[in-house]
């Protein structure tokens, strides 16, 4: 497998990454795993327990991980680039026809398809992770407080990742054995691992030289990572003050960045307190208009930030009687930059420490803890869009869940891919949106 093969796979990827995190991993899972072989499952759950730690978008995050590993440092930048390029650009470009128009684009009939077909997206990434993960009774336990936790008690999410973190390790030195499983022949998931082909990177194959710790390697990245981020910082101190907007975005945007455990829900109140209340970048109906545009467009939700930049540079101009585009792209540029280069530092610094541990029991008892409060924590997401999809205002929608179950059948029986999955769903609400205006 090729570095431009890989580059068409995650092109296509970023187009279609609609679905929040856990859609996006359930994407990655199923195409990476499951029909490419490009990983085996404990390569891609390793990688993921370890983006799960980090502030930031996981699923961009854990894209940028599974790059590098395959092709060093050039495949993480463009596996991480393009999971987020068409976002930006998307967001962009309904950025511009909002700020115009003042209105949202038509496409309810659409994502009235879209999103039961993604509801059925993660319940069967919970599903399968589940089947492939929780094979002893402590790990299922996990799975079940992981879920209560999220969704009766509604406590944080990094809480949640801590405190499994933590009990992974006390297992590990007093009863390990709580934590494998020993002889799996009978199961059903031990008999689909041995019934797949090897996988490019499987279990037992050695990391590949580029993935291997190196402390030259390791001040290098960290000193790009720094370059990267404190001299465009500046550049815009020079051309515009330490208090200039883009200056100021980019201070702020890079806190954003760091405070960003928990996803995105956990850290936009945080964007809509400082972008609104503090700098009156936008108002708050705007700032909701654009958490709407953020949820129908593919990438990270955080990428939000690009509509915040926008319309903060939009509106300053505006205001002075300047012409509003030069800013609005600039800050889209900024914001952009600096709420995921610390992603891409993470990933780049951290990974190769993270391939090292495989196989240690101190490293691995806590993330096989994490894994499995994972499989709860997506059944719970999986729960809070059941709400909405299914029961838009109080109503049940069977519309809703025809398509929920016809979504489901085709991965189950026909095993549809997730990018399958996702253009059925936007063809057939295309379609419906056309029938309505020709009956119009």
């Amino acid at each position: 497998m090729t570095l431009a093969e890989a580059s068409r796979f995650w092109f296509q990827l970023g187009w279609v990454s609609f679905g929040g995190p856990a859609g996006q991993i359930s994407l990655l899972h199923r195409e990476l795993v499951d029909r490419r072989r490009w990983l085996s499952e404990r390569r891609y759950l390793h990688a993921l327990n370890y983006c799960m730690l980090l502030p930031g978008p996981e699923a961009m995050q854990l894209a940028t991980y599974l790059g590098w590993l395959m092709h060093g440092v050039p495949g993480g930048l463009i596996a991480g680039g393009l999971f987020v390029i068409p976002s930006v650009f998307v967001l962009t470009v309904l950025a511009s026809i909002y700020a115009l128009w003042g209105q949202l684009p038509l496409l309810a009939t659409v994502f009235a398809v879209l999103k039961p077909a993604v509801l059925a997206i993660v319940l069967m990434a919970a599903w399968r992770i589940g089947n492939r993960t929780l094979r002893t009774p402590l790990l299922i336990a996990l799975a079940i407080a992981g879920f209560l936790a999220l969704s009766l008690f509604k406590l944080p999410y990094p809480l949640v990742v801590i405190v499994a973190g933590l009990i992974g390790l006390v297992v590990a030195r007093w009863r390990p054995a709580l934590l494998q499983t020993g002889g799996t022949h009978g199961s059903a998931a031990a008999k689909a691992d041995a019934d797949r082909s090897d996988a490019l990177h499987d279990d037992h194959t050695e990391s590949p030289e580029h993935a291997r710790f190196s402390r030259r390697r390791l001040a290098a990245t960290l000193l790009i990572w720094a370059l990267a981020l404190l001299l465009p910082l500046a550049g815009l101190v020079i051309a515009g003050g330490w208090n200039g907007p883009l200056a100021l975005m980019a201070r702020f945007f890079t806190r954003v960045a760091l405070l960003s455990f928990g996803g995105a829900y956990a850290v936009l109140p945080y964007v809509a307190q400082g972008a609104v209340e503090q700098f009156g970048w936008l108002s708050a109906p705007q700032m909701l208009d654009g958490l709407a545009l953020g949820e129908t467009t593919p990438g990270p939700l955080i990428m939000v930030v690009a509509f915040v930049g926008f319309m903060g540079g939009w509106n300053q101009l505006i205001a002075a009687g300047f012409s509003p585009w030069p800013l609005a792209l600039a800050a889209v540029a900024v914001t952009v930059w600096f709420t995921f280069l610390p992603s891409f530092g993470f990933i780049l610094a951290g990974a190769p420490l993270v391939e090292a541990s495989r196989g240690d029991l101190r490293f691995g008892a806590p993330l096989s803890a994490i894994t499995a409060v994972m499989v709860g924590v997506i059944a719970s997401l999986a729960l809070f869009f059941a709400g909405p999809v299914l029961w838009p205002g109080g109503a049940f929608n069977p519309w809703a869940a025809v398509v929920v179950a016809a979504a489901l059948i085709v991965q189950l029986r026909f095993r549809w891919s997730v990018l399958q999955v996702i253009g059925a769903a936007a063809l057939v609400g295309a379609l419906l949106t056309g029938l309505a205006r020709l009956l119009g």
